[in-house]
């Protein structure tokens, strides 16, 4: 029988620790501390008793790196697919020049096409970070999509949130002040469009927030509300699924990797970040109920599967591009 469930997407980005404490201004990133050896095999632990598959964004960097190599490897060879996360993770990729940004994907696409073996086809900005260069490079290296966006208005909020708990000097303020975006994404689409551009459309997949309210339900977010009060967080999840259900909205889901590590994982570097004194294992109860319920509403599959799916059935709406920052010497589409 036919799954008539409506289709939603599931992906990771597998930020690592170095760039975590990179992003926080730790200069003890530059030794590239890593717990992709622990997280990674958890991962996909918990997808294949789910069965799940999902899309996994890699850090270049990360490819690169011959101790990563099993690791990311293990990726492709359990099922799942992989995408672009840039190479060094560097959220200020907006303000890259042209130059810059075809160095930065095109050589975090070749580290990951030689270590998991799959050419990446997908791309998603660290940090939310998108620019007119960007999406201009990744149309012209035949990049089927992009999944950079995340329409909410509470990015100020969380760039706040980040500078009162980051050790960053003043140059580094300034280079970060895009961090996560302004009220304006709060008004780019929520569904799926495409990006009108001098080299031909290209597919937008969001990081769907809750409709009408624009408010974060990625599994981050939930986790941090169920560190209060599990129910809370079931309701909040509920209410989001219910409303991308009567609205039509086909959600694409996020995950990382400290969703799924805990206080008892040793890693004292992060323990900065919301959710890192809960043990790891009550975190991997919870993450089961949200995609239990997830999944009991929708058909969920990789970001590469929903594209098949929108292509083919889908009349999609088409946005010019327009972004507040830019590069000096980069041109913005649109």
């Amino acid at each position: 029988m036919p799954n008539r469930k409506p289709i939603a997407s599931l992906s990771l980005d597998l930020d690592n620790q170095w760039s975590y404490m990179k992003t926080h201004g730790d200069p003890a990133w530059e030794s590239y501390p890593s717990y992709l050896d622990i997280v990674v095999p958890r991962v996909l632990r918990f997808l294949d008793q789910r069965k799940l598959k999902i899309t996994f964004f890699i850090v270049g960097t990360d490819a690169e790196r011959p101790e990563n190599a099993s690791a990311l490897a293990s990726i492709t060879a359990s099922g799942h697919e992989v995408g672009n996360h840039s190479h060094r993770h560097e959220p200020w990729l907006h303000l890259y020049s042209n130059e810059e940004v075809e160095a930065e994907i095109s050589r975090a696409e070749a580290a990951i096409a030689a270590v998991t073996g799959q050419r990446p086809s997908g791309f998603r900005g660290p940090g939310f970070s998108l620019s007119g260069p960007v999406l201009a490079t990744l149309k012209k290296r035949g990049y089927r999509y992009d999944a950079s966006t995340f329409p909410t208005f509470l990015g100020p909020l969380a760039r706040a949130y980040y500078f009162f708990t980051a050790k960053l000097s003043q140059e580094e303020r300034q280079q970060r002040k895009g961090l996560f975006g302004g009220v304006r994404e709060g008004l780019r689409p929520l569904r799926p469009y495409r990006w009108r551009l001098d080299e031909g459309p290209l597919l937008e997949i969001p990081v769907t927030t809750m409709p009408l309210f624009r408010v974060p339900f990625h599994v981050s977010y939930l986790l941090y509300l169920a560190s209060f009060s599990p129910l809370v967080a079931r309701l909040y999840f509920s209410s989001a699924i219910l409303l991308c259900r009567l609205t039509g909205v086909q959600p694409s889901l996020l995950l990382h990797p400290l969703d799924f590590l805990g206080a008892d994982d040793g890693l004292e570097p992060l323990k900065f970040f919301p959710g890192m004194d809960i043990p790891a294992e009550t975190k991997l109860s919870w993450i089961s109920d949200f995609l239990a319920a997830y999944a009991r509403h929708f058909q969920v599959l990789p970001l590469g599967a929903h594209v098949d799916a929108l292509t083919s059935t889908a009349n999609l709406r088409e946005v010019s591009p327009v972004f507040a920052h830019a590069a000096a010497g980069a041109t913005d589409v649109g």
